[in-house]
């Protein structure tokens, strides 16, 4: 059991849950607000092989503890934070519009053609005008509503901590299908990613298991297990799903807390290859590897094909670091201190850093050219990297 982890259920336990009760006793966060943590690992030198360059930068507000993370469409990026919504260009930074909900938003932004869409911590979702950010409709769901918000045809696919999957139709929010499973009764704050591809969802859930899904209408097609819980108590036995899944034309792969990082084959859900890993964070996938962020905030890169370890950067421990984002030539991490990290895709190696206005608790998003991250302070920074 990581000391992470402990910090968070204890600090959930002194102030009695009563901030979670939306979401099922949701372990909160990487840590839990004002315990101690362990120093963080002082930054190592290195000599920069890539130019790190911050092109923009606009304000959406504070993340108040929710994991949220821009979304890239065409030439805008839509953010969401502190019940505000942003469209942002991507070529020059200009805002578009800015838009305040009155919802204590909890996931978001999605982009659903000409809908923008937000979750609420009172599981409202909201679909705004992608041209001038006028709601469109509301609609309130189970409880609150976490992680990414997708489509797939004329479906918005969200997702709420109760465990429920929600189909809901573009132009009114009506109802498609539910997707429904019982969740432990301790779960981890960002468990529970989902993906699409050719209209199948992939879902991770607390519990360790990974299940596809007709995107059209919510149909199982398939489960498999990434991990098993084990242990006497119930923070023991915590085996969530962490992050989005990663799929690629014939695997999709996913990683678990207290568990491992498995690959599938997407079509059928026969198990590819696992190896024993722990992540509070989660991954993502290139041509040629998946890429780990461990719960000792190392990245291990690892064969797509065997499951080989090819590297591992373990110089930023106790540093809070995010799932990676895989771009090209370069794996981009943030971390809990406010530090923007590129790793060399080939072997691990520190390329370039930069520091933003606070910590960055999502991985970065690729909105080409370039990536964003955002930090809990509703900044959000564009770079370019060269």
């Amino acid at each position: 059991m990581s000391a992470r982890l402990l910090a968070a259920a204890l600090a959930l336990a002194l102030s009695g849950c009563s901030a979670v009760s939306s979401v099922g006793n949701t372990v909160g966060g990487w840590f839990g607000a004002g315990t101690a943590r362990p120093k963080p690992a002082e930054l190592v030198d290195f000599k920069p092989a890539a130019v790190l360059s911050e092109a923009w930068k606009a304000e959406t507000g504070d993340a108040a503890g929710f994991l949220l993370q821009p979304q890239a469409e065409g030439d805008d990026v839509f953010a969401a934070g502190g019940g505000r919504v942003v469209r942002v260009a991507v070529p020059t930074g200009q805002v578009a519009w800015r838009i305040d909900t009155g919802v204590k938003i909890s996931a978001g932004a999605g982009v659903a053609g000409d809908r923008v869409l937000v979750g609420g911590s009172k599981g409202e979702l909201l679909a705004l005008d992608r041209s001038s950010g006028q709601v469109r409709w509301k609609v309130n769901l189970s409880s609150e509503v976490v992680g990414q918000l997708l489509r797939a045809g004329d479906i918005v696919i969200a997702r709420t901590g109760d465990g429920r999957v929600h189909g809901l139709a573009v132009a009114d929010g009506a109802r498609k299908w539910l997707y429904t499973r019982n969740l432990p009764s301790l779960t981890l704050r960002g468990s529970g990613g989902m993906v699409l591809r050719d209209d199948v969802l992939y879902a991770g859930f607390p519990g360790g298991k990974l299940v596809a899904l007709n995107a059209g209408n919510g149909a199982q097609l398939w489960e498999s297990t990434v991990a098993l819980p084990r242990g006497a108590t119930q923070l023991e036995r915590v085996a969530d799903v962490m992050g989005p899944p990663a799929v690629d034309a014939r695997q999709v792969c996913a990683v678990a807390y207290q568990g491992r990082v498995a690959c599938f084959d997407r079509r059928t859900g026969a198990p590819l290859w696992t190896r024993d890993t722990s992540s509070n964070s989660g991954l993502a996938m290139d041509e040629r590897a998946v890429y780990v962020t461990d719960d000792k905030d190392a990245v291990t890169a690892y064969d797509k094909a065997s499951g080989r370890a090819a590297w591992r950067q373990d110089k930023l421990a106790r540093r809070a670091v995010t799932a990676p984002l895989a771009l090209g030539a370069w794996i981009v991490v943030g971390d809990g201190e406010g530090w923007v990290h590129v790793l060399s895709a080939d072997d691990g190696r520190f390329v370039a850093r930069a520091k933003v206005d606070g910590a960055v608790r999502t991985a970065p998003v690729d909105i080409g050219p370039g990536f964003a991250v955002q930090t809990v302070k509703g900044t959000v920074v564009a770079f370019r990297l060269q």
